[in-house]
């Protein structure tokens, strides 16, 4: 289904019948992607003297608890609450749902220290790295695959890994491109031991100085290699939590 989507900058087409899901989906169990020494998911009928919320076990319907945490469980979105003393609602952050998008591929790498909590060993994303691969474009959002990008990231136990991060001049510079949401595959755009310093956030959201309240970090996203780089739209769909995140589903269209 073709459909016509206006912009600012002009209108664009694209075919609703052919979304592209880049969001990694909730399960119960360890075999789900998970970080931040979170337990895994769990989905449990609910039971009482009377009652067995699962038609496999003689209940009349399916009837089930969900337990799990946004940001270390799956995909998820999250806004500036994140780091904010005061409780602000990722929903909030949006008045529309689809964004002119720029897809990215890029290899962390080892880049010596730029603060006292980064070792030489660190792999990162560097200003250098986003600045060839944006080039000139001001888009919404960007969407950044890291790779090598293995199926295997949809299961990825991250705690205690040290993974890959990006360095907070990286946030700096989209920020002040105007880039309003940023998508990545990596469970933080901070790293994972860094003394509470939470930069690469502070820099994105501009907090304490002056918050972007209507901007958003996405992470655990899962983007298959069969997706080319380059424009898109995303549309940004996300669970109505009241809270500073919220699991989500990012799903990209490609341009006509």
């Amino acid at each position: 289904m073709i459909t016509e989507i206006q912009f600012e900058q002009g209108p664009v087409k694209i075919d609703l019948s052919k979304p592209l899901n880049i969001s990694i989906p909730l399960r119960a169990g360890p075999k789900n992607v998970n970080a931040w020494y979170v337990e895994p998911v769990r989905i449990a009928a609910v039971r009482t003297e009377n009652f067995i919320g699962s038609v496999s076990e003689g209940g009349s319907v399916n009837f089930r608890d969900i337990a799990f945490n946004p940001h270390g469980n799956g995909t998820h979105t999250e806004c500036v609450g994140h780091i904010a003393e005061e409780v602000f609602n990722v929903n909030d952050c949006f008045d529309r749902y689809f964004f002119k998008a720029l897809l990215v591929s890029i290899a962390p790498q080892k880049n010596g220290r730029t603060s006292e909590w980064e070792t030489a060993e660190d792999l990162v994303i560097t200003k250098e790295q986003i600045k060839r691969s944006i080039g000139e474009q001001k888009p919404e959002a960007v969407i950044i695959r890291t790779t090598p990008n293995d199926p295997t990231k949809r299961d990825q136990q991250y705690s205690n890994s040290n993974p890959p991060y990006v360095q907070a001049n990286v946030m700096a510079w989209l920020r002040d491109i105007g880039v309003q949401h940023f998508l990545i595959d990596l469970p933080s755009v901070d790293r994972e031991l860094d003394g509470g310093k939470m930069l690469a956030h502070r820099a994105w959201w501009n907090f304490p100085k002056a918050p972007r309240m209507k901007s958003t970090i996405t992470e655990l996203i899962f983007v298959p290699n069969e997706i080319p780089d380059g424009q898109c739209i995303i549309e940004m769909q996300m669970a109505s939590f009241v809270n500073d995140a919220s699991p989500s589903k990012p799903v990209l269209y490609q341009l006509l």
